[in-house]
């Protein structure tokens, strides 16, 4: 019967994703309940020097695919490596992060597998030895709690929402899995370059919305992220107007964030927003109409011109900052 835990971690340039150790955080604590062993799979160009990052985590083996074929991701050729990594560990769970590589390659996997998945989990527990995930649904109006009945269980799990916590020194067992060829692969990804963190794993976010006026206004929202070392998120609307990239929207038709502070600069909070970032833990509003439903959801909410508002925090950031 199969047994432990699988971790699909994300790397780019021999950098591990963050996230990726909070997924294997969560793979040591479901371990620890279902028993087996705790691995994870690693596929990249600088995938094999990764397998240290993983000692203090408890992990006892990692399989590692390592290629410069791989620098860029293919889902089709990654998959089909995972999909070794799963027959040669063979886990009754599989853990991705719900990023736009795990989002793509949890259902690859699922499908070739005929596996249940379960996307964009906020809570894992285990219950008479299967796992039952909480995620939203309704645009986020609601959760439920799911149980994945196959003897494979996939989950993907929404960034800085489980802790990331070490556990001691390990000496794990490294394999190396097979690379295979493929006649057409990825040549060349175009990624977009910024200073800031990477918007679905910040901690803090500072989006704004269409009470900024219009594109040349949106450096009022910039100075103050740049104050807080943060990512920078917009409306749909906003989007939509060409204001801002699309790589920046943040709700239902964009990217879904879990910081630990989310600042909604002239955002009126309309439910397909409120369903990218209602998870994160502590949210701040600023806007002048008192009856945003963007206010029902707020920890603190500011009624008040955002162009006076945001102004003076950035400069009391800087004063606390100097």
């Amino acid at each position: 019967m199969s047994q432990g835990v699988l971790i699909f971690a994300e790397q780019r340039e021999g950098d591990l994703k963050p996230a990726s150790l909070e997924a294997v955080t969560l793979g040591r604590e479901l371990k620890n309940q279902i028993g087996g062993d705790l691995s994870v799979a690693v596929i990249g160009a600088k995938s094999s020097s990764l397998s240290s990052e993983f000692k203090q985590y408890g992990v006892d083996r990692v399989y590692v695919a390592e290629s410069e074929e791989l620098k860029y991701y293919d889902g089709e050729r990654y998959s089909a490596i995972l999909t070794e990594a799963v027959s040669k560990a063979q886990p009754s769970v599989l853990i991705a992060v719900a990023s736009a590589m795990g989002k793509d390659i949890a259902p690859r996997i699922a499908s070739s597998l005929d596996a249940g998945l379960a996307t964009d989990c906020t809570g894992v527990e285990v219950s008479g030895g299967k796992i039952i995930a909480t995620r939203p649904v309704y645009a986020g109006k609601a959760f439920v709690k799911v149980r994945i009945d196959t003897d494979l269980q996939i989950l993907t799990i929404r960034p800085n929402v489980f802790p990331q916590k070490t556990e001691g020194d390990t000496d794990p067992e490294v394999v190396e899995l097979q690379i295979g060829k493929k006649k057409y692969p990825v040549s060349e990804v175009q990624n977009i370059k910024s200073e800031r963190p990477e918007l679905t794993e910040a901690s803090i976010v500072v989006s704004g919305g269409r009470g900024l006026g219009g594109p040349e206004n949106f450096h009022v929202t910039e100075e103050l992220a740049d104050a807080l070392g943060a990512a920078v998120g917009a409306s749909r609307a906003v989007v939509d107007a060409g204001w801002r990239p699309h790589s920046e929207q943040v709700g239902q038709t964009g990217k879904t964030v879990s910081p630990n502070l989310y600042i909604a600069c002239g955002i009126s909070g309309a439910i397909q927003h409120l369903a990218g970032m209602s998870s994160s833990k502590v949210i701040v509003a600023i806007n002048k109409d008192p009856e945003a439903p963007i206010f029902k959801i707020a920890t603190y909410g500011i009624v008040g011109d955002l162009f006076e508002v945001v102004p003076k925090m950035v400069e009391a950031i800087k004063n606390l900052n100097s």
